[in-house]
């Protein structure tokens, strides 16, 4: 991409100095048609600059984009790989040695969570080209989300402390919403993940669903380092991810908050990232 652009900037130099030795050689031979030369050649010089304005736009996109990508293939890989490691390795150990029933279980167990995180790792991908490329159409019916985020909070919850539980999940039982349950099922997987792998281990994160004025309000509240102010938005960019990948302790597609907000603005719902003082962040999601 730098050569691309040192052979454009090349380029533009090149015809601005054709520009001014032809005006220049015109006005030698023909001095009576100053006026409208420099006109034109103000003219053209204008537009020159203009199409240059927006060539060079094009092309930090195009950087940009291809910077994001490489993010991507980085990030995917480290997400397949280590549940797979962390599965063969269970699975191993199950087959080399001879453990007692509760040990097996509780291999299997963890080989059943990892399974499902590649399995949402999979749907994400998926729902995130169906999304781009409009060919998903959301179907819609009425459940019972009060169960279906207890579901996932349930299944999310990470034991990496002891026994203690590091979700500590609030629902009001039995809202009904009208919607897409496989999209949906989507967005409050993404929000927790996110709250997760942003904080530290033994870190409380609540996951809050009530109803104020008749409209339902999910909120995911964590304790990590929280959002800059001028990246609140950039984060439900697709691929967007803060910093480098080779150096990001926090792993992920840049994928999830793309889908998170894609998903709600087809269900007429606003999602709002705010500071969790003194440290962390709230995403809220209100439901019309």
């Amino acid at each position: 991409m730098k050569k691309s652009i040192i052979i454009f900037y090349a380029l533009l130099l090149y015809a601005l100095i054709q520009l001014i030795s032809w005006g220049t050689l015109v006005v030698r031979l023909q001095p009576s048609r100053m006026t409208m030369i420099m006109g034109e050649g103000s003219v053209f010089l204008f537009l020159l600059c203009i199409g240059g304005y927006f060539l060079h736009q094009s092309l930090k996109r195009e950087d940009k984009l291809r910077e994001q990508q490489q993010n991507f293939l980085m990030s995917i890989t480290h997400e397949l790989k280590s549940p797979l490691a962390a599965i063969k390795l269970s699975i191993q150990t199950i087959v080399k040695r001879d453990l007692d029933k509760a040990r097996q279980t509780s291999l299997l167990n963890n080989s059943l969570k990892d399974i499902e995180r590649l399995d949402d790792l999979v749907e994400n991908m998926l729902l995130a080209t169906k999304i781009e490329n409009r060919s998903y159409t959301f179907p819609k019916e009425e459940f019972n989300f009060s169960e279906l985020v207890y579901k996932i909070t349930d299944r999310l919850q990470v034991h990496s402390c002891g026994n203690e539980q590091l979700i500590n999940a609030q629902i009001q039982p039995n809202l009904q919403l009208v919607g897409d349950k496989f999209a949906l099922s989507s967005v409050v997987t993404n929000l927790i993940e996110n709250a997760v792998k942003y904080s530290s281990p033994c870190d409380e994160i609540n996951v809050l669903l009530d109803e104020v004025d008749g409209h339902l309000r999910l909120s995911v509240i964590d304790k990590g380092p929280g959002i800059s102010d001028a990246e609140k938005m950039l984060i439900f960019d697709k691929f967007y991810r803060v910093g480098n990948e080779n150096v990001r302790k926090a792993k992920g597609t840049g994928l999830g908050l793309f889908i998170v907000k894609e998903v709600l603005q087809y269900h007429d719902a606003d999602i709002t990232v705010k500071d969790n003082l003194p440290q962390g962040s709230i995403f809220e999601v209100t439901f019309s």
